[in-house]
């Protein structure tokens, strides 16, 4: 189903539906995102500052020393900027959602359009919402990319194709009369984005929460099994909807995005499906560290004593740093980890030096 390009540019284009059933993004008409499309990327470099001055001034200044004290500045400068990363990461995420969840549900999946007025008022429209979103979440992954010390491959990859996507989705939004796929593949861009900051935002308060808790192992094994759950269901549910929606408008997209849609596709969800990897190894690693205490705790107590496994707790860290990071090991060294344990254990049940 195509639309002519001269009924998508007069002035009254944003009034326009086609007929027919289908998902909402079907009758949404070829139009221009807002009026501040020609000003993106101005919008992106004021949302660098701000980033920028919230980092510096309030983040690492004063609040996280007053909000985790020695917890935050005994942090190495690798970990420190993860953590850093993770509260700029989700109150980004939070401010988004709290800002863009009418206008996207209202535009994607109801009746709106990107030139409906945004509660009423007789300026801002939906598209001006939506766009200033949009350059929040891309701004937030140029941040972590040149903020982070270390950063796996796979969020790379991740990272520049969001960037390179929405960007572009937003470029071609200009020439409407050439590229008549511009506004849906602006609307799938919102949904992609959508699901990031949903399934992607527990991990980020995970993240944290290992940080202040370290040795809350019951408590970590729930939230990161919570994590990778419901990362994974995310993953899937957004793969449903994205080939729904792509297959639905079948006849609108150009060759080019017929074929990159789905190529993309692969890499964001490669690197939502990693990012559960990781969260799952890191759940498995806080059983090992719970039943290795509660074993060695059931054979001090046959013994009438009160054991303390630290070597056992400590080599468990150095694995879990290594998966968070993105170093997650191979299997020899998942058995070569397994040994450790069992060796730390049996000593830790011979040897009078882990005795209190």
């Amino acid at each position: 189903m195509g639309l002519p390009a001269a009924s998508a540019l007069h002035a009254d284009a944003h009034n326009e539906t086609l007929s027919g059933k289908g998902p909402h993004i079907k009758h949404v008409p070829l139009e221009s995102i807002s009026k501040l499309a020609p000003y993106s990327a101005l919008i992106l470099c004021i949302i660098f500052v701000i980033y920028f001055l919230f980092r510096f001034y309030i983040l690492e200044r004063f609040l996280l020393r007053k909000v985790y004290g020695k917890t935050y500045t005994q942090m190495d400068e690798t970990t420190r900027r993860g953590f850093v990363n993770h509260h700029i990461a989700g109150g980004t995420k939070v401010a988004i959602l709290i800002l863009a969840a009418y206008p996207f549900i209202c535009v994607v999946f109801m009746t709106g359009t990107l030139h409906s007025r945004f509660a009423g008022s007789k300026h801002v429209t939906m598209g001006d919402i939506l766009i200033i979103a949009a350059q929040a979440l891309v701004a937030m992954y140029v941040f972590e990319l040149f903020y982070r010390p270390k950063i796996s491959p796979v969020s790379v990859g991740h990272h520049i194709g969001a960037i390179m996507i929405g960007q572009s989705a937003i470029a071609i939004s200009l020439n409407l009369s050439k590229e008549k796929d511009a506004t849906i593949e602006f609307l799938l861009c919102l949904v992609w984005g959508a699901f990031d900051i949903i399934s992607e935002f527990l991990p980020h308060i995970t993240i944290i929460l290992y940080r202040v808790y370290p040795t809350d192992h019951r408590f970590l094994r729930k939230l990161f099994r919570m994590s990778a759950i419901t990362t994974l269901i995310g993953t899937i549910t957004e793969t449903v909807l994205v080939f729904f929606l792509w297959g639905s408008l079948w006849n609108w997209w150009t060759l080019a995005f017929k074929v990159t849609t789905p190529i993309l596709h692969v890499i964001f969800a490669a690197a939502q499906l990693w990012g559960t990897d990781v969260l799952y190894t890191m759940y498995k690693k806080q059983c090992s560290i719970i039943a290795k205490k509660d074993d060695v705790e059931t054979t001090a107590q046959t013994e009438g004593k009160d054991v303390v496994v630290n070597e056992v707790e400590s080599t468990t860290r150095t694995e879990e740093h290594k998966a968070e990071q993105g170093e997650t090991p191979v299997v020899s060294e998942y058995s070569a980890s397994c040994d450790r344990f069992e060796s730390s254990d049996n000593r830790a049940r011979r040897s009078s030096a882990v005795l209190k």
